[in-house]
This record gives C-alpha cells, sequence and structure tokens, in this order.
C-alpha cells in the first residue's frame, strides 16, 4: 500500500507524519448498488445464510444505521438480489408457434443465472418478486402462454410452479456442491455425483426385494441420467401438463 509522507514545523522541531494513501482518501459513497454488489460477493462466499446486515455493513466497512438507509431489511435486499440477476435474463416476444420451447428457453436460462450467481436461488425460495426485473420475466412468461393458447388461469399457476422447479434445482445444485468441497473427496461435481449413484444403486441392491420389489428391480432407472438429462425431463413434464390441463382451467 502506497505511504504518504508529510513535514510540519513546531517552533524549531520538524515533525514527520506517515500516513497509508487509503486512509487519506474519503469512503466511497454508499449506494444500493453497492450494497447489493457486496450482498452477492458475499453470497457467493460464504453461502446465503452467510449473509446478514451485520455481516454486510463490515464487507462494506460501515455502521448497521448506513445499510438501513437505504434497504429496510433483509428481506428488500433479497427484492434486490433478485431484481438484479432478474435483470440480466432476456425474455423473447411471444411466438405462438414456438411457445413450448421459448418457456423451456426462458427457464434454461433462469438456472443458468442462478448457477452464475451461487446462494440467489435460496434468496428467491418463499419471496414474491415485486422489483421490476422479476415482474419483467413473469410478464414475457404470461405472453409466451397466453399467446401461445394456454388459459390466463393456468399460464399465472404455470409461471408460479415453473419459477418454483427451476429455483429448487438450483438450490439443491448449490447444496450438493457444497457437499463436495465440505470433504467428499471429489473436485469434480460430475464424478461426485457418479459417486454417489453408485452408492445409491449399491444401497437399493441390498434392499429385502419381498418388501421393495419396484425399487429394487429399477434401481438403474432410480439413478439414470445427469442433472440436465432431468431437469429437460421436468421442463417437458410441465410444458406438456401446462398444455394438457389448459382447458381444465378455461373457464376460471
Amino acid at each position: 500500500m502506497e505511504k504518504r509522507t508529510k513535514t510540519f514545523r513546531a517552533g524549531p522541531v520538524r515533525i514527520r507524519v506517515t500516513t497509508d494513501d487509503a486512509a487519506a482518501r474519503p469512503k466511497e459513497r454508499l449506494t444500493r448498488e453497492r450494497i447489493v454488489d457486496a450482498a452477492m460477493d458475499l453470497m457467493a462466499e460464504k453461502g446465503y445464510d452467510g449473509v446478514s446486515m451485520r455481516s454486510l455493513a463490515r464487507a462494506l466497512d460501515t455502521g448497521q444505521a448506513s445499510l438501513y438507509a437505504h434497504v429496510a431489511n433483509k428481506e428488500e435486499l433479497d427484492q434486490l438480489v433478485i431484481d438484479r440477476i432478474c435483470s440480466e435474463l432476456d425474455v423473447p416476444e411471444p411466438d405462438p408457434e414456438n411457445w413450448a420451447e421459448q418457456l423451456k428457453q426462458v427457464l434454461r436460462d433462469c438456472l443458468e443465472l442462478y448457477r452464475a450467481h451461487p446462494g440467489t436461488a435460496r434468496a428467491a425460495m418463499g419471496m414474491i418478486p415485486t422489483q421490476e426485473g422479476g415482474l419483467r420475466i413473469a410478464e414475457g412468461m404470461l405472453a409466451i402462454c397466453i399467446r401461445g393458447g394456454v388459459s390466463p388461469q393456468a399460464a399465472a399457476w404455470f409461471c408460479d410452479i415453473a419459477a418454483l422447479f427451476v429455483c429448487a434445482v438450483a438450490y439443491e445444485e448449490q447444496i450438493w456442491t457444497q457437499r463436495m468441497v465440505d470433504g467428499a473427496g471429489h473436485d469434480d461435481l460430475h464424478e461426485f455425483h457418479e459417486d454417489v449413484d453408485g452408492q445409491l444403486m449399491a444401497a437399493f441392491g441390498q434392499l429385502p426385494a419381498d418388501r421393495f420389489p419396484f425399487v429394487t428391480g429399477y434401481a438403474r432407472e432410480l439413478t439414470a441420467g445427469d442433472g440436465d438429462e432431468r431437469l429437460e425431463f421436468g421442463l417437458d413434464l410441465l410444458v406438456s401438463g401446462l398444455e394438457a390441463a389448459s382447458e381444465r382451467y378455461r373457464d376460471r
């Protein structure tokens, strides 16, 4: 760190004072943007539970009272974090001929955002977005559904359930990643999952077949597929189910 030396005269005596340049500079102004930046950095480093107003104030070298001048509480902070990542998502203009694939791609892109910003999926759990970023995605998904012929009530409930599915997938991935980091003996998540699948196969194979005929008989199917394959199955299930259920909710 660069040092700064100043010399002062007090009568016949010269006094030299050395200070850090950083200490001489004024603190950067506290803003909502800086607070959200710091919160996302903390989430990536320590996980969602490592972020509190106290730890955030410490990371920003300020007091909690200063934070509360910009963010009311942890719930509002979560809203701002989700708004930030939602602003990175592009929602296409509705294409009625391709609405199902458009929905799937929006959900894939949502998952990639959660993956790129660890901890944010947990922030989204149990929270209804009220900021512009999240509302823009809801608006876009509703438009894709309804322009594609989906009944409004089915479209509205689909948006809720689909968001919960993607959020849960991302949160579960982060839990597995943390387990691997905490000493599972693997550096690669794919190899870690293969190891877990092998352990499950062995456990299922030891079950009494007379009590668990289907679990033992279909153990390979139960453990088959990687995360992306299971994600695609879930998206197919949701979108196909939406199309099938839409008419039943046409008059609601």
